[in-house]
């Protein structure tokens, strides 16, 4: 039976790796190492200089072997793989997060980071994303034909299947586009709003811009057009 490693940035209590983990049930036994509480755009960071800790946690998907890490999403993978998962996971699954994970701000995501580390280890792995919103109709018709087609495609060294959902009515998603490739521009044009304090200091908070432009073929351009996006992205570091 396969192995599958769960993890995400949202946190072990999130919704979406709740039903990331149902889901993955169908296809094998589910280990989840998930970070305590959020650790967003935390890229492909680890901790180095001091000690990390995981213990058992309840997880409301029967069966399934959880604990929860007071580390980064890749840490969660790397202890996962090296210590807690008998004889290593088959695959590793990342997310599902809460936001999409595409363009050029994956260099960002630590949904992405946490996959990046499975594949660094030798572990195929497959990050899931869904564009921000309450309609779930999208996954939860999508899901598991994409799970199923990609456990078995094989990926080189440093790459992950990349997989972003749209949030919209179900009769309006046109499918799924396999094959994307990672847009160049960002899903949000950065800008901050600047604040001056009271004693003088200035304050800065993200207030990126979305970004509705995206080339024919690109994960982007999937998401902006209402399609289930796959593809494969590269780790270049």
């Amino acid at each position: 039976m396969r192995k599958i490693l769960i993890t995400n940035d949202d946190g072990i209590h999130a919704n979406g790796i709740v039903r990331l983990a149902k889901m993955a049930k169908e296809f094998g036994e589910v280990w989840v190492v998930a970070p305590d509480s959020e650790r967003s755009a935390m890229s492909h960071s680890i901790i180095l200089r001091h000690s990390i800790e995981a213990w058992e946690a309840e997880f409301p998907v029967e069966g399934v072997h959880a604990y929860a890490c007071n580390g980064t999403p890749a840490d969660c993978v790397r202890i996962g793989i090296l210590n807690i998962v008998p004889g290593r996971p088959d695959h590793v699954f990342s997310g599902i997060n809460y936001g999409c994970n595409l363009a050029s701000d994956l260099q960002y995501s630590a949904t992405a980071g946490a996959a990046f580390e499975a594949a660094f280890q030798g572990v195929h792995a497959i990050a899931f994303s869904e564009e921000l919103g309450e309609n779930c109709a999208v996954i939860d018709r999508y899901l598991r034909e994409v799970m199923a087609e990609l456990l078995d495609r094989s990926l080189t060294e440093r790459q992950i299947w990349n997989v972003n959902f749209p949030k919209c009515e179900l009769q309006d998603c046109k499918g799924i586009l396999y094959d994307r490739c990672v847009a160049e521009t960002g899903f949000f044009i950065d800008r901050y709003r600047e604040t001056r304090l009271a004693d003088g200091r200035l304050s800065y908070k993200v207030d990126g811009i979305p970004n509705r432009e995206a080339k024919e073929g690109t994960d982007l351009r999937a998401i902006l057009d209402r399609y289930v996006s796959v593809g494969i992205a590269t780790n270049i570091s």
